[in-house]
């Protein structure tokens, strides 16, 4: 305790409370190519509806083909789990749909919210000639119409919006006209308000031409004006905040005062009604740069915590760079298949060439796994079927493992090895091309009359002969470093000492003593005395823990022994016992 200058009691409280944390050893990567939705930034997707809220639907445009892959690659994996970290790959030449008075295309590119408030907070002249800009990029974005209805300077523009309901039928869509908010009114300003309809006008987002999208009313051109709640009235607010489709870009091109703050200012326009049909987005295939620059946002694992990393459809460049982010975080597992081209129609070569991708991939490593092929699925939103690499299901596998079981446990056979939504493989090995796969450390997925379709083997990508060339052994070692880790920290800035050498030997082994009672180690020993932490290391502020596992193994290999025996033999005489 802390020294007292005179008599007296103090009271401290030491906390000796500390346990090892549960890690999260399910949430997955992906950086794919989407026709819509956020770019450059890391969204988490739970479910297949929150994917095509936030990514859209797969494009049945032959040009972004690619985008139903990844689609296709993201949505398998969330059969299976409900934490799938994605982040959309966008080029540089995919622009966003803008609208404005003159008609013309505008040609930028805004990827996130991010890009949108850095251009409206360093006043950026890109937007200044648009009134309004499609969320993100993508020529998606052109099926976007906004129509607007208007107070004009003498208070509720009536007329306007009458016409308004009866020719485009909006009316019907608010209770009265826009007027002057009270907000507004009460510092005496006046014809403020703007009602706004977001409309599907090619029916890409929705499926048919002229839907509603959203309804937005009584917004205000005021910027300073707040609803009764105190939430932002401010038209350009309300959007940012709430719209799914789109931003606004210079509001002055309703009105000239638009923007200003209420007192005594008028804002009513002589707009009245108007549609605004949106032209200029563009879509790209993202490129190899594209993809890597966005797996790179996983780099850091002290921002982000991933397990399972998907590739997609990529090349194998891109795989490569996708298994040097896992070997670099070392904190989860990278997931690779073959090109489609290895495996779908290339009758009889597909051995030869699955073994000349894995030889250019040049990655030997426990924190990859390859798989050996595509699956046939269907697409319910195109009415038609595709062909869809097989790394989403098997980190899938893992998901539905640790949630069955544990991490140790390998994701592979009839247990559960099952792969969802299979209408056909691309390529079903047989046993002789099974084991040419495996000595090459691909796993192979096979269908089984009966069965389903499943994964056959639980290798990593190392051909190194060792514990850690199985799944279940690089994936238990991933829980253990990661959570010790984590417990440890609290002994940072701790004296070294017998006492804290204690504590962190008590710490760990009730935590192993666990995974031991759930069959993930054979068995274990910690370290942590005077033996390795010597006088030099103490002396250079150094704490070492040693911790000895043996980690458990999954069975490859099953050799059943019947011999027949004569009738008058004694068990006991030929394999021993009573």
């Amino acid at each position: 305790m802390a020294f007292q200058l005179s008599p007296g009691v103090n009271v401290s409280e030491i906390d000796l409370t500390t346990v090892v944390p549960s890690v999260s050893t399910t949430a997955g990567a992906f950086a794919g190519d989407f026709a819509w939705g956020p770019a450059g930034k890391v969204k988490l997707v739970t479910h297949e509806t929150e994917l095509v809220s936030f990514f859209g639907e797969p494009s049945a445009n032959a040009q972004q083909g690619n985008t139903a892959t990844s689609f296709f690659t993201a949505a398998s994996f969330l059969a299976y789990g409900n934490n799938l970290q994605v982040v959309r790959a966008v080029s540089s030449n995919s622009k966003n749909a803008t609208a404005n008075n003159t008609g013309t295309s505008v040609g930028y590119q805004l990827k996130n919210e991010d890009s949108y408030d850095n251009i409206i907070v360093n006043e950026t002249s890109g937007l200044n000639t648009s009134l309004f800009v499609a969320r993100y990029p993508g020529d998606i974005g052109n099926s976007l119409n906004v129509s607007i209805c208007t107070a004009n300077v003498a208070g509720a523009n009536t007329s306007a919006f009458g016409a308004w309901g009866s020719s485009g039928a909006y009316g019907k869509l608010f209770s009265t006209a826009p007027n002057t908010s009270s907000y507004v009114a009460k510092v005496g300003g006046a014809g403020d308000q703007v009602h706004l309809v977001v409309i599907d006008e090619d029916g890409l987002f929705s499926g048919e031409r002229g839907t509603v999208l959203e309804t937005f009313g009584f917004l205000s051109l005021a910027s300073d004006a707040a609803y009764d709640d105190g939430s932002s009235a401010y038209i350009s607010n309300v959007i940012r905040q709430k719209s799914k489709y789109l931003y606004m870009g210079n509001t002055t091109l309703i009105s000239a005062n638009a923007g200003q703050v209420a007192a005594v200012t008028n804002f009513g326009s002589t707009t009245g009604t108007k549609n605004y049909s949106f032209i200029g987005g563009t879509y790209e295939t993202a490129s190899d740069a594209n993809l890597n620059t966005a797996i790179a946002l996983f780099s850091n694992p002290e921002e982000i915590d991933v397990s399972l990393v998907v590739s997609g459809d990529v090349s194998t460049t891109v795989q490569q760079t996708i298994i040097d982010l896992a070997l670099t975080r070392k904190d989860c597992v990278a997931f690779v298949s073959p090109r489609k081209s290895d495996v779908v129609n290339n009758a009889g070569s597909e051995t030869n060439s699955i073994s000349t991708w894995y030889t250019s991939l040049n990655r030997a490593t426990s924190y990859a796994v390859a798989d050996s092929g595509w699956k046939y699925m269907f697409d319910k939103y195109n009415n038609t079927y595709r062909w869809i690499p097989l790394n989403g299901d098997i980190a899938g596998l893992c998901v539905r493992t640790d949630e069955t079981r544990d991490p140790w446990f390998s994701p592979a056979g009839y247990s559960r090895g099952g792969i969802k939504n299979v209408v056909k493989l691309a390529w079903n090995p047989n046993k002789s091309q099974r084991d040419t796969l495996y000595q090459s450390a691909v796993n192979p997925v096979i269908s089984v009359p009966g069965q389903g379709t499943l994964l056959f083997g639980d290798k990593t990508l190392t051909l190194q002969p060792s514990a850690f060339n199985r799944i279940n052994v690089r994936r238990l070692f991933i829980v253990l470093e990661k959570a010790i880790a984590n417990a440890s920290k609290y002994s940072l800035f701790e004296l070294n000492d017998e006492f804290t050498r204690s504590q962190f030997v008590g710490l760990i082994e009730p935590f192993l003593r666990d995974i031991k009672g759930r069959r993930g180690i054979y068995d274990y020993r910690v370290v942590c005395d005077d033996i390795n932490n010597t006088a030099q290391v103490i002396d250079n502020n150094q704490f070492v823990g040693d911790i000895y596992i043996k980690p458990a193994r999954s069975i490859n290999f099953i050799q059943l022994n019947f011999v027949a025996v004569r009738t008058g033999v004694n068990f006991s005489e030929i394999v021993g016992g009573v």
